[in-house]
C-alpha cells in the first residue's frame, strides 16, 4: 500500500471514530455507534500493517501479535460478567499506559533514528519523556482502580501523612530529571534519568488512587479513560503516526468532558477528586455540630406487599443501582416492567450519571435486558415527576437517592444532585442490609415515613415479585 493510500485510509478512519462516538452519545445509535468504531479500527490496523512503514519480516510479529491479543480478547467477551465491565475497563486502560511505557523505551533506545537538527532530537526525546510520565501514571493508576473495583483492594482512602506535599515533591522530582534527560550526553545517563522518572510516575499513580475513595471511583473510572488517550497520543507522537495522535486526543479529550460531566454529578471538582479522601469508609458518629444522623425505625415490607403496591399504582419510578447489577436482576425487572405496563401503569427508570461503578453503567445493564430506551430517563428528566409518582422503586442504590445530600448541609455529600425519591407518594428500597453506600454515608431515606425496605438478594426478591404480580 503506497503512502498516500494509508493516508486516505487514515483519513476515513479518523471520520469513522468520530462516528462512533457520535453514536455512543445516545442509546438508541450506540449499537451503529460500535460498528462505525470497529470499521475504523479494521480499516487502521489493515492501512498500517500493509503500509510503506513495516517491512515484510514485520508482518508476522505483527499478525502473532493481533492473534493472541484478539483471542485474549475474545475470553475476555465471552467470560466477564456484565457486573465486572467496570474492573475490565480499568484493566485496558492500564495496558494502553504499558504500551505507551514500552513504545517509549524502545524509541529512545533505538539508535537508527537519524535526526536533522538538534533541536528535533529534543522534540524526539521530549516526546518520549511525557509519553512514558503519562503511560506510568495511567499503568499503575488503573492497576490500582481495578483492584478497588474487583474488591481486591480496600475502598477506603489511603491519606499518607503530607501526601499533598509528597506529590509535589514527587512531581519537582520528575521536572529535575527531565532536565538531566534532556541534556543527557549519552544514552547511559539518559536511561537512568528516564528509569528514576518512571518509577516516580508508578509510584505517583499508586498513590493519587490509593488516596481516592469509593465513591469517587466512577470519576476514577472516566479520568483513567481520558489518561490512556493522551498516553495513546503520546505513543503516536514518538511513532510519527497521525492517526494515533487524533484517536488519542479524540479519547483523551471525551474523557476529561465526561470526568467533567461526572464531578458535576456528585457537586465535586476534578482537583478534589485528585486530592481523594472521600468515601469508602463506615460512617463516623456524629460530633457535636457534625452530620445529623438518621433517627427512627425503618418498615419492612415482603415481596407480596411490594407486588400489591405496584398492580395498584398508576405510575411507577425504578432507580436501579449496582445491587440490580451485582444480583444480574435487569431480566427479572425488565420482566415485571412488561407486566406493570400491561396493567396500563406508566412505568419508567430514573438513572443517576454515577451509578454503578462507571459511567452508563446501569444503561448497559438495561439495554441488555432490552429495556425500551423511550422510559429509561437521566435524572435531570425525570426527578421533577417523583411528586406525582405513587410508587419509586430503589434497587440496590444508596448514594444516588440519600436526601441528606438537601436535607443536611454537614453531610460529606451535601449538594450532590440525587434522584428525589423520597417525594413519591411511597418509596421502596430492596437491599441486602441497612449498610450504608460506596460512600460510607448513612442514608435518612430508610426512616422515613412513606419509605419501606424490601430486604434480601435482589434477583431473590424480584423473582418473588415477579411471582405475586403473575399469580
Amino acid at each position: 500500500m503506497s503512502e498516500g493510500l494509508a493516508t486516505v485510509a487514515y483519513i476515513g478512519a479518523t471520520i469513522l471514530f468520530i462516528l462512533s462516538l457520535g453514536g455512543l452519545s445516545n442509546p438508541e445509535t450506540a449499537r451503529r455507534g460500535n460498528l462505525f468504531g470497529m470499521v475504523g479500527m479494521t480499516l487502521a490496523v489493515l492501512a498500517t500493517v500493509l503500509g510503506p512503514r513495516v517491512s515484510a519480516a514485520g508482518v508476522g510479529w505483527i499478525v502473532g501479535a493481533l492473534v493472541v491479543g484478539g483471542a485474549i480478547g475474545l475470553f475476555a467477551a465471552k467470560k466477564v460478567q456484565m457486573t465486572q465491565m467496570p474492573e475490565l475497563v480499568a484493566l485496558m486502560h492500564s495496558l494502553v499506559g504499558l504500551a505507551a511505557c514500552l513504545v517509549g523505551f524502545a524509541s529512545y533506545v533505538d539508535t537508527s533514528t537519524v535526526f536533522a537538527t538538534p533541536a528535533e532530537k529534543t522534540i524526539h526525546e521530549f516526546e518520549v519523556y511525557v509519553g512514558i510520565l503519562i503511560g506510568a501514571v495511567t499503568f499503575s493508576g488503573s492497576i490500582v482502580a481495578f483492584g478497588k473495583l474487583s474488591g481486591r483492594i480496600g475502598g477506603k482512602p489511603l491519606l499518607l501523612p503530607a501526601r499533598h506535599w509528597l506529590n509535589l515533591a514527587g512531581l519537582l522530582v520528575v521536572i529535575w530529571f527531565g532536565r538531566v534527560f534532556l541534556n543527557a550526553g549519552d544514552h547511559g545517563a539518559g536511561m537512568t534519568a528516564l528509569l528514576v522518572m518512571t518509577v516516580i510516575a508508578l509510584l505517583f499513580g499508586i498513590h493519587m488512587v490509593m488516596a481516592i475513595g469509593g465513591a469517587d471511583m466512577p470519576v476514577v473510572v472516566s479520568m483513567l479513560n481520558s489518561y490512556s488517550g493522551w498516553a495513546a497520543a503520546a505513543t503516536g507522537f514518538m511513532l510519527s503516526n497521525d492517526l494515533l495522535i487524533v484517536v488519542g486526543a479524540l479519547v483523551g479529550s471525551s474523557g476529561a468532558i465526561l470526568s467533567y460531566i461526572m464531578c458535576r454529578a456528585m457537586n465535586r471538582n476534578f482537583i478534589s477528586v485528585i486530592a481523594g479522601g472521600f468515601g469508602g469508609g463506615a460512617p463516623a458518629p456524629a460530633a457535636a455540630g457534625g452530620a445529623a444522623q438518621p433517627q427512627g425505625e425503618v418498615s419492612p415490607v415482603s415481596a407480596a406487599e411490594t407486588a400489591e403496591l405496584l398492580r395498584e399504582a398508576k405510575s411507577v419510578i425504578i432507580v436501579p443501582g449496582y445491587g440490580m447489577a451485582v444480583a444480574q436482576a435487569q431480566h427479572t425487572v425488565n420482566e415485571i416492567t412488561k407486566i406493570l405496563r400491561g396493567k396500563g401503569v406508566t412505568v419508567r427508570f430514573g438513572i443517576h450519571p454515577v451509578a454503578g461503578r462507571m459511567p452508563g453503567h446501569m444503561n448497559v445493564l438495561l439495554a441488555e435486558a432490552k429495556v425500551p430506551y423511550d422510559i429509561v430517563l437521566e435524572m435531570d428528566e425525570i426527578n421533577a415527576d417523583f411528586p406525582e409518582t405513587d410508587v419509586a422503586m430503589v434497587i440496590g442504590a444508596n448514594d444516588i437517592v440519600n436526601p441528606a445530600a438537601q436535607e443536611d448541609p454537614a453531610s460529606p455529600i451535601a449538594g450532590m444532585p440525587v434522584l428525589e425519591v423520597w417525594k413519591a407518594r411511597t418509596s421502596i428500597v430492596m437491599k441486602r442490609s441497612m449498610a450504608s453506600g460506596y460512600a460510607g454515608v448513612d442514608n435518612p431515606l430508610f426512616y422515613k415515613d412513606n419509605n419501606k425496605m424490601l430486604f434480601g438478594d435482589a434477583k431473590k426478591m424480584l423473582d418473588e415479585v415477579l411471582g405475586a404480580l403473575n399469580g
